[in-house]
């Protein structure tokens, strides 16, 4: 008999017909043979097939366990460095030692679930085009067989619990961390200052230009046609805290000078007849300050060209002219680079008469 007169005369709704009769049949009729099939454990409830469901289950509980200290280190675990030892030096291998338990446990899991409690078959498929009517019965038998095969925790209650246990940890802790790489821009508005903002880092006093060691900066520190790398005197102005407040200071010759003050004079494009540039007042005799920050990508603009008056950014070649107030001449930077406006203090050192007026580094949604 073909295997057509075959398919005429299998009839998909006799009673006597077990569903794995109707998986065998489908996959016969796919060009699928199977030729063996036997459950790993034919007696259901034996002290072996106790013993596997165990070991799964003990599995899937690292996963949770290792999952949960990856979530819980996460929130609340100290992560801010500071010097010496302490709790801040262990963050990262928490993660990592809870996030690869988590891991291994899943994948040991389903690799002993899949070789020691699945049925063991072997199947021979062979390739066909054609399609029966009765296919959609025939393949929604064998997707209810699978769902039955693999869902093994309809009989197995521990293995229910522990796939609940270990899963739902898991799925927290890739969650978790999206949380942390988003910022909110409106948050105490940390992307629209820096550290030089006097009210909310300095008691509303001035803050003062120093080096990196701290030391403030006097005028005679920067010697003609010299420039120099400043920091907010604030505490942690000179680290990561405040990686957006780096600025070079700048001591142009007299004629260069008058070249940039001239420009800061002018009357900006599209302006008010009476509108002059927010710049404007921003230099001190003969020095002026920018942002060390792209306006690109952020990278550090600190490569000072003294005869052309040129900073460069190394990363993407961004050219920058300082005597016409660092507007962009060359490479992909589209703005200029936001000017701190300084003075000099009775004392005789560097500070900022405000903030940057305008948010320095690249472009973000939600900048003026």
């Amino acid at each position: 008999m073909s295997s057509q007169d075959n398919n005429s005369t299998f009839d998909p709704d006799d009673p006597s017909l077990t569903r794995f009769d109707l998986v065998r049949e489908g996959a016969r009729r796919d060009g699928v043979e199977i030729v063996h099939y036997e459950p790993r454990f034919p007696v259901p409830g034996t002290k072996a097939e106790k013993r596997v469901e165990r070991n799964i289950a003990a599995w899937f509980f690292a996963t949770g366990i290792g999952a949960l200290v990856f979530v819980v280190a996460y929130i609340w675990w100290p992560w801010e460095y500071k010097s010496g030892s302490g709790a801040d030096k262990f963050y990262t291998p928490i993660l990592g030692a809870g996030l690869g338990l988590a891991l291994l446990g899943l994948g040991a899991a389903q690799i002993i679930w899949a070789k020691r409690l699945l049925p063991s078959e072997i199947a021979v498929q062979e390739r066909h085009n054609d399609v029966d009517t009765t296919e959609q019965k025939l393949t929604g038998a064998t997707l209810l067989n699978m769902n039955e095969e693999l869902g093994a925790t309809r009989r197995r209650p521990l293995l229910k619990g522990a796939l609940a246990f270990g899963m739902l940890p898991l799925g927290a802790a890739a969650i978790v961390p999206l949380g942390g790489m988003i910022k909110d821009p409106h948050k105490n508005q940390d992307l629209m200052k820096t550290g030089f903002d006097a009210k909310s880092y300095n008691d509303g006093k001035p803050v003062r230009l120093v080096r990196e060691d701290g030391t403030p900066i006097r005028p005679e520190d920067v010697s003609v046609g010299g420039q120099l790398t400043a920091f907010p005197g604030v505490e942690g102005g000179t680290t990561n805290k405040h990686a957006d407040s780096p600025t070079l200071l700048i001591h142009l010759r007299d004629e260069d000078a008058q070249t940039t003050r001239g420009n800061l004079a002018r009357i900006p494009v599209n302006a008010k007849a009476d509108e002059k540039d927010p710049n404007s007042g921003g230099m001190w005799e003969n020095f002026v300050a920018y942002s060390k920050i792209c306006t690109h990508l952020g990278c550090p603009a600190s490569l000072y060209e003294q005869q052309t008056n040129r900073l460069l950014c190394p990363c993407h070649q961004s050219q920058f002219q300082i005597t016409d107030n660092a507007k962009p001449i060359f490479g992909p930077a589209t703005r200029r680079l936001p000017m701190l406006p300084i003075t000099v203090d009775e004392e005789g050192f560097f500070v900022a008469k405000s903030d940057y007026k305008v948010p320095v580094g690249a472009a973000f949604w939600e900048r003026p």
